[in-house]
């Protein structure tokens, strides 16, 4: 089995439809792939629709926390998107995307760069307007070369000229929340330092007694000595280790399974999980 457990569409700030992701998660050869917009679930239903025989959805989302000044992300799997408190928490998080994306542009603008509000809502479309968004419109006026490029000191990195900060859940109600909803919860991409500042291993082994399930190793943002580091990590703490392609469409280059999860892994998240199951596809639409 082929399996990748973090993928992004437009409902967050991927380029592919919901539908477009699943087909062409069956067209690279996935078995699994799970669907993890940031802090929403808003493309389940298309993408559900959409799903062709072979290839099974699991339902996610990646939740924007911050521990001690620092950004991180949480993937949930197979939560009850409907579970009152965390939904509420979510939505306190998309709903202050806007006001922070806002304040980038005007911050960008203040910096001589010729961004608009405008832009930045084309380009996020219907989606849950983000950083990726901002770094696009850079992309688009020439200031960076590639959205990556944006992430840096000089622009939206965590503590960057242009950087913005906005509500993040504590990781510690992030697990929580999703435990209480019936899902399953993984460390996002933990050593991706290029990012900006990584949460301190003490800080992961505190989680990981407050319930986190697991760690994601296999990440476009991890160099070979990291990955063995945090496999190390993962099994002194007794965490599941993930791998993922982090998609984005043509956002990012990385490509639908570059990285993938084990099968036994994937078989012990869906008997953890229980506020939602696998969906099996059935031909789309």
């Amino acid at each position: 089995m082929r399996i990748d457990l973090h993928t992004h569409s437009t409902a967050s700030d991927g380029t592919d439809t919901p539908a477009e992701l699943v087909r062409n998660a069956a067209a690279a050869g996935l078995d699994v792939v799970a669907l993890t917009d940031h802090d929403t679930s808003r493309g389940y239903a298309e993408a559900i629709d959409a799903l062709p025989s072979g290839l099974t959805l699991v339902t996610g989302a990646e939740m924007s926390c911050r521990i001690d000044g620092v950004s991180m992300h949480m993937l949930a799997y197979l939560f009850d998107p409907e579970e009152p408190a965390l939904l509420a928490e979510r939505e306190l998080v998309r709903d202050d995307r806007v006001p922070r994306a806002r304040a980038m542009v005007g911050r960008l603008q203040e910096l001589g760069v010729p961004v608009t509000w405008e832009q930045v809502a084309r380009i996020a479309g219907e989606g849950s307007v983000g950083r990726p968004h901002v770094a696009t419109a850079l992309v688009e006026l020439g200031v960076v070369p590639t959205v990556n490029d944006a992430f840096t000191g000089e622009w939206l990195a965590d503590g960057g000229r242009a950087h913005v900060a906005k509500h993040e859940t504590d990781p510690f109600e992030a697990i929580r929340l999703v435990k209480a909803a019936g899902g399953v919860t993984v460390f996002a991409h933990p050593g991706a330092s290029k990012r900006g500042h990584t949460v301190p291993e003490a800080a992961i082994a505190e989680m990981a007694a407050a319930g986190l399930d697991g760690i994601e190793v296999e990440h476009m943002d991890h160099d070979a000595e990291t990955r063995v580091r945090l496999r190390g990590l993962a099994k002194e703490l007794g965490l599941l280790v993930t791998g993922s392609s982090d998609y984005h469409g043509s956002r990012k280059s990385v490509q639908l399974g570059e990285y993938t999860t084990d099968p036994e892994v994937y078989g012990e998240i869906t008997r953890r999980a229980t506020g939602a199951f696998p969906v099996p596809g059935a031909g789309g639409v």
